[in-house]
């Protein structure tokens, strides 16, 4: 008779529940531990009847000296609690700047312009081949000096793009929020490459005649990450300045910064960046809580400037004729990489729950003293996060975090259309994938959300935030007139 081969096992048992259930026995430890404790000193308490432990409590001698002491300490505890714990921030709201119709770039436009501008034609079918795989759409939109032939990047076309983008997201901010000028405590400016003097904070406090006691900032050259840093520092300074609020402005500049020349490390940017903003509020006051659509938990950054490589693989220089530009370095994606698994071990702690903290710590000893060739266990962040927010830097950034960290297409939706949809809007690509996310209906409340920016230096940051109220479809914004087209498929390659 032959004999019956064994059953599979990986086939024959669920493991997908047995991990269900291992994540919810080490999440509820505590909770399954302390049940049976409850109910047999209940149990205990109800056998004894009511005699016996009135008994029990009269024999019982308490000290009134003892008892005072014991309730100043406690009294005591709680008020240094309460005194050093840092001050929620809410994110009251936001706004993102929609471009005009007029502004878009079609792939035929941008192509015909391109052949126009440039002379050599191995740059042409170079910017041809990145635009085709690229994951942007037709309706991506450069500034108007940028749609001249050549373009014109003058200082004044620079300053009416930033007044425009900026000033746009700032009223739709007001107007959404009710919020009035004058109660604008800190200002924080984030844009890279347009560093303009007075400076882009001065030239928002001018126009909205802000006081002049603000505490205004101005951050340049810090690349795309940048918006996460802006929060960062509004953060810190709600921290030391009570009922107070931050308008963090993050966006760049197009206009100044088109690239002439013939360096294909150099021509990269022109394809990929796209013109936006976004004004977001920040409230450290307990009554905005109730109207704050998300609290901040967490924000962790990471700086690998300290390395050669990280710090020029995203690098402004000019070429050998003297045209000035951003080079993008071929180890980008494995520096972003490195930048990446240095955050998410401080973050990780921070944010998973414990069942995948222990089988990260378990398999790193493995891996240290049994068998050193064991793969490594990559935390499930999906227990952690019910939306991610990922720079929409490139169609390659966007695959290589999704591999990285083992996301479903879903759960990179967002990144990938506004990618699509705005193309690469530099620091402000985040809150245009916060706003995809509500406006398809799927911002509840208690979801965490997990953005992801990357940036010169090399730099990764990442921001938690927790839903505070569950978010309506807004109305008006950036996807107001195209969020029912999304999501659409967008191929590998799109043949011009």
């Amino acid at each position: 008779m032959p004999r019956q081969p064994s059953p599979d096992f990986s086939t024959s048992v669920k493991l997908k529940y047995v991990k269900l259930g291992y994540q919810y026995l080490v999440n509820h430890f505590l909770t399954l531990l302390l049940i049976p404790m409850i109910a047999t000193t209940a149990l205990e308490l109800f056998r004894r009847g009511p005699e016996e432990i009135s008994t029990l409590y009269d024999s019982i001698e308490f000290d009134v000296l003892h008892i005072t002491f014991s309730v100043f300490v406690i009294i005591f505890v709680l008020i240094v609690y309460f005194m050093s714990r840092p001050r929620p921030v809410y994110l009251v709201d936001y706004a993102c700047f929609k471009p005009s119709p007029s502004c878009r770039v079609p792939f035929a436009t941008f192509m015909e312009h391109t052949s126009m501008i440039c002379e050599d034609p191995k740059s042409v079918q170079f910017q041809t081949r990145i635009l085709e795989r690229s994951g942007l759409g037709e309706e991506t939109c450069l500034p108007p000096a940028n749609h001249y032939i050549p373009p014109n990047p003058t200082m004044e076309a620079a300053r009416a793009e930033a007044q425009l983008v900026i000033f746009s997201a700032i009223d739709d901010l007001i107007k959404k929020t009710g919020l009035q000028p004058k109660h604008i405590d800190i200002l924080v400016v984030n844009c890279s490459l347009f560093s303009p003097t007075p400076s882009l904070s001065a030239m928002i406090v001018n126009k909205y005649k802000l006081r002049s006691n603000i505490k205004s900032f101005n951050l340049s050259g810090m690349g795309c990450s940048a918006g996460l840093l802006s929060i960062d520092l509004a953060r810190d300074l709600l921290q030391v300045h009570p009922g107070s609020n931050a308008l963090v402005i993050s966006t760049e500049i197009i206009t100044p910064n088109f690239y002439k020349g013939n360096r294909r490390d150099m021509l990269l940017p022109n394809c990929l960046f796209r013109m936006g903003a976004a004004a977001v509020l920040l409230s450290n006051r307990r009554r905005d809580a109730s109207r704050a659509k998300y609290r901040l938990l967490h924000l962790v950054r990471t700086h690998k400037g300290a390395d050669d490589r990280a710090y020029r693989c995203v690098y402004q220089e000019e070429d050998s004729d003297g045209h000035c530009g951003i080079s993008l370095s071929k180890d980008l994606m494995a520096i972003a990489g490195d930048a990446l698994k240095s955050n998410i071990t401080t973050i990780g702690p921070l944010v998973l729950p414990m069942s995948e903290q222990l089988l990260f710590f378990f398999t790193l000893v493995g891996r240290k003293l049994i068998k050193p060739n064991l793969r490594p266990y990559i935390p499930d962040f999906k227990q952690a996060f019910e939306h991610f927010c990922i720079h929409a830097g490139g169609r390659a950034v966007i695959d290589e975090l999704q591999k990285s960290l083992q996301l479903s297409a879903e759960h990179v939706e967002a990144s990938r259309m506004t990618l699509h949809r705005f193309g690469n809007t530099s620091s402000s690509s985040l809150w245009y994938e916060l706003n995809y996310i509500e406006s398809k209906g799927r911002m509840r409340r208690g979801n965490r959300v997990w953005q992801i920016g990357f940036g010169s230096g090399f730099k990764c940051n990442s921001a938690v935030w927790k839903c505070l109220r569950t978010v309506k479809t807004p109305v008006d914004g950036p996807w107001e007139e195209c969020a029912d087209r999304y999501p659409v498929d967008i191929p590998e390659i799109v043949k011009l």
